[in-house]
C-alpha cells in the first residue's frame, strides 16, 4: 500500500558555486564532503556539517586539478582519510584535519581518473587497505596506501586491443585475507571482473552500452550480486553465487527510464535495496527479489545461476539536470546524498525502509 511504500524526502538543499562531481558522508559523523570543478579550472573540495535543517560550511580547500571521485573505503575509522582522483590523473590521499599537502600522492595515470574505490579500511573486507582507480587511459589500477608510487595491479589493454575509457570500478568479494576482486565498466558496455588473488580475468560480458556505475551489494561477501548501469536507462543485477562455464553468470534487465543511469548504490543497511541516479534528475528506489531457487542444473549437468526479479519501490524528481553522484550514510539509516549538475547538493531521507 502507498502508507506503507518509503518515501524519499528532500530534507536540506545547498546551492553552490561549482561543478560538483561527486559527494561523500564522512563515516561515523553528520559530515559530508562535495568534490569538484571551480570555473576557473581548479579542484575544490568542501566539507559540510549537517545542522538541523541547514548545511553549514566548515572548511573549503582548493587544489591544482578539478577532483572527480572520493572514497573513504581504504582507511580506518579512526583517521578517515580521503582518497581522490582528479582530471590529472593523479591519486592523493587526504587528512581532512590538515589538508594542505597529501599524506599520499602519485600519478597514477596518464588521463583522468574517472572513478575510484576502496576496501579494506572502516572495518569493511578483509586484507589490505586498497583503493582501485579507472581512467580514460583505459587501465585501470590497485593501489596499497603503504605502497610508495607503484601499484600492486595493472589491468590494461593487452598489445594490439583498443583502449576503452574506463567509466567506473567496484571492489569485491573481500571476504578473507586472500580473495578479492575488482570489476570494471566501459564506455563500449564491456564488463570484466579481475581476480586479484590469481591476477586474472575471471569473467568479462557486454551490455551493448556504456557502463555508468557497477557495485556489489557488499565488498566484503562472497560475491553475491553485481549491479551495472548504463547510458540508455538501463541496468542489469548479475547473480554472482554461480558462474555457468559457458554463459557466466544470470542477469535481470529492468529499463530504468529513458536516460542514463549515473549511478547505482546499495543501502549498507539492506543489501538487496538499492538507488539508482538519473539523467532526468530523478532518483528510483529498488528491491531485488530472489528467485525459489538460485541455481539449477543445464542439461550437460553443469550449475548455472537462476536471475531473481526486481521492484520499483519508489521514484523522485529532484532536479533538471542528471543526478551524477549518491552516497547512503553508512551510519544512519535512510540517509542519503546527491549532487546534480544543477550545481546542487541535496541531503535525503528514504523513510520506512525497515518495512520493505
Amino acid at each position: 500500500s502507498g502508507l506503507e511504500r518509503p518515501q524519499v524526502v528532500a530534507h536540506v538543499q545547498q546551492a553552490l558555486s561549482y561543478t560538483l562531481f561527486d559527494c561523500k558522508w564522512v563515516p561515523r559523523s553528520a559530515r559530508l564532503l562535495c568534490l569538484g570543478s571551480a570555473a576557473r579550472g581548479t579542484g575544490l573540495l568542501q566539507l559540510y556539517e549537517l545542522r538541523g535543517g541547514r548545511l553549514a560550511l566548515l572548511r573549503e580547500i582548493e587544489k591544482a586539478k578539478p577532483i572527480k571521485c572520493g572514497t573513504f573505503g581504504a582507511t580506518s575509522l579512526q583517521q578517515r582519510y580521503l582518497a581522490t582522483g582528479d582530471f590529472g590523473g593523479n591519486l592523493n590521499i587526504w587528512n581532512l584535519e590538515a589538508p594542505e599537502i597529501p599524506v599520499y600522492s602519485v600519478k597514477g595515470h596518464k588521463e583522468i581518473i574517472n572513478s575510484i574505490d576502496g576496501v579494506g579500511g572502516l572495518g569493511i573486507g578483509e586484507g589490505a587497505p586498497e583503493i582501485v582507480t579507472g581512467s580514460r587511459d583505459g587501465t585501470v589500477k590497485v593501489w596499497d596506501p603503504r605502497q610508495k608510487d607503484t601499484p600492486v595491479a595493472n589491468m590494461e589493454p593487452v598489445q594490439g586491443e583498443s583502449k576503452r575509457d574506463c567509466w567506473t570500478v567496484a571492489f569485491g568479494n573481500a571476504y578473507n585475507q586472500e580473495e578479492r576482486v575488482v570489476c570494471a565498466g566501459y564506455d563500449n558496455g564491456d564488463i570484466k571482473l579481475f581476480d586479484l588473488k590469481t591476477m586474472s580475468l575471471r569473467w568479462e560480458t557486454n551490455i551493448k552500452n556504456g557502463v555508468c556505475s557497477v557495485e556489489f551489494d557488499r565488498k566484503d561477501v562472497n560475491m553475491n550480486k553485481l549491479v551495472a548501469t548504463s547510458l540508455e536507462g538501463k541496468f542489469h543485477v548479475f547473480d554472482m553465487r554461480t558462474q555457468h562455464p559457458t554463459k557466466g553468470f544470470a542477469s535481470v534487465s529492468e529499463k530504468a527510464q529513458k536516460s542514463t543511469i549515473w549511478q547505482v548504490r546499495h543501502l549498507p543497511q539492506n543489501r538487496d535495496i538499492f538507488m539508482t541516479s538519473g539523467g532526468a534528475g530523478s532518483l528510483h528506489l529498488w528491491k531485488y527479489e530472489y528467485p525459489a531457487q538460485r541455481s539449477k542444473k543445464d542439461s550437460e549437468g553443469a550449475e548455472m545461476g537462476v536471475a531473481g526479479s526486481v521492484s520499483l519501490l519508489q521514484n523522485v524528481t529532484l532536479s533538471t539536470q542528471p543526478i551524477s553522484s549518491l552516497d547512503w550514510s553508512p551510519d544512519k539509516k535512510g540517509l542519503c546524498v546527491c549532487g546534480a549538475f544543477d550545481q546542487t547538493v541535496r541531503v535525503l531521507i528514504v523513510t520506512k525502509l525497515n518495512k520493505v
